[in-house]
C-alpha cells in the first residue's frame, strides 16, 4: 500500500467520512464563526476525519492537527471565480493557486482540486480540465490522495433536474479525470450520482440551514443515497456548540444513529 492508498483509508477507511470545511474566506472573506481563525481549534472535534481548508491558513490553524487522533488536513489546491457570489462573476474560471509540493511542506495530507464545466465557453471549460488534470496528476505522483470536487455553474437558477443532470455528468467526469473521491451537491436523486461513480461521494452541506436537526437530516439522507460522507462548513461551524454538533454529525453518518436519538443526547435544536 503506497502512501496515497494509506492517506485515503484513513479518510474513508470501511465506512464513512465526516470532513469539516473552513476554507470560505478565500472566497467570501471573514464570515459568522470564523472571524478570527486562531480560535478554530475550538470548534474543531478532533472525531472528525479531516478539515478542509485553504493553503494559507496550514501555519495559522496548526493547533487543530497538533494532537496524536488529529484529523486529515485537506487543502484547497485551486481558485475559481464560480465561488465569489459577491463579486457577481459568471465565467467560471480556475486558475493553480498553491502547488501540491508546497503544500505538502505545509503539512497536507489531502488535496482538494474543484473542476467547473458548462460554462459557456468550451475553451474555458478545457482550460478548467487542464487546471484539474495537471493538479490531480502532480499529487498523485507526490502520493497525495485528491477529492474532486464538482461544483456546478449557475446552481442557484437551476431546477431540480437541471442540477441533477448536470452534478450526475460532473462527477462522472471528475472522477474519469482520476479522482480518488467527491465532493459535491446533494440532488434530488442523489443516489444516481453515488451508485455512477467508481470512488466515493462526498455529499455537501451548502447553504445554511435553519436548525441543527435539518443540516443533521441532510447528513442521513446522503449517506442513505450511497453517500461517502460529508463535507459539513457553516452548518458544522455556525452553531451554539460545533464540538457538539460535529460529535452528533459523527454518529449519524459514520454510525447510522437516527437524528432524534442525536440531537436528545447532544441538546441539539
Amino acid at each position: 500500500m503506497d502512501g496515497r492508498e494509506i492517506r485515503l483509508q484513513r479518510l474513508v477507511g470501511e465506512g464513512r467520512a465526516v470532513i469539516i470545511a473552513f476554507d470560505h474566506g478565500l472566497f467570501d472573506g471573514p464570515i459568522s464563526g470564523l472571524e478570527d481563525l486562531t480560535t478554530i481549534e475550538r470548534k474543531i472535534n478532533s472525531v472528525v476525519d479531516a478539515v478542509l481548508l485553504a493553503p494559507g491558513m496550514m501555519r495559522r490553524c496548526s493547533g487543530v492537527f497538533s494532537h496524536p487522533k488529529r484529523p486529515l488536513a485537506m487543502v484547497r489546491l485551486n481558485w475559481n471565480t464560480v465561488y465569489c457570489f459577491r463579486f457577481g462573476y459568471r465565467e467560471a474560471k480556475s486558475v493553480l493557486m498553491f502547488s501540491p509540493e508546497d503544500a505538502l511542506r505545509e503539512g497536507m495530507d489531502i488535496a482538494l482540486v474543484s473542476l467547473t464545466l458548462q460554462t459557456g465557453c468550451e475553451e474555458r471549460d478545457a482550460a478548467n480540465v487542464e487546471v484539474f488534470s495537471k493538479l490531480t496528476n502532480d499529487c498523485h505522483r507526490l502520493g497525495i490522495p485528491v477529492v474532486g470536487e464538482y461544483f456546478p455553474t449557475g446552481h442557484v437558477e437551476m431546477t431540480p433536474d437541471q442540477l441533477h443532470s448536470d452534478v450526475l455528468v460532473g462527477s462522472r467526469i471528475v472522477a474519469e479525470l482520476g479522482a480518488d473521491a467527491i465532493k459535491t451537491f446533494n440532488t434530488c436523486r442523489f443516489q444516481e450520482v453515488t451508485s455512477s461513480c467508481p470512488v466515493p461521494v462526498f455529499g455537501l452541506g451548502a447553504e445554511k440551514l435553519p436548525t441543527q436537526r435539518e443540516a443533521l437530516e441532510l447528513a442521513e439522507a446522503e449517506v442513505q443515497a450511497g453517500a461517502g460522507g460529508v463535507v459539513f462548513g457553516r452548518n458544522a461551524i455556525q452553531v451554539p456548540n460545533p464540538q457538539a454538533f460535529q460529535a452528533a454529525l459523527c454518529e449519524v453518518v459514520k454510525d447510522s444513529v437516527r437524528v432524534n436519538d442525536v440531537v436528545n443526547k447532544y441538546d441539539l435544536s
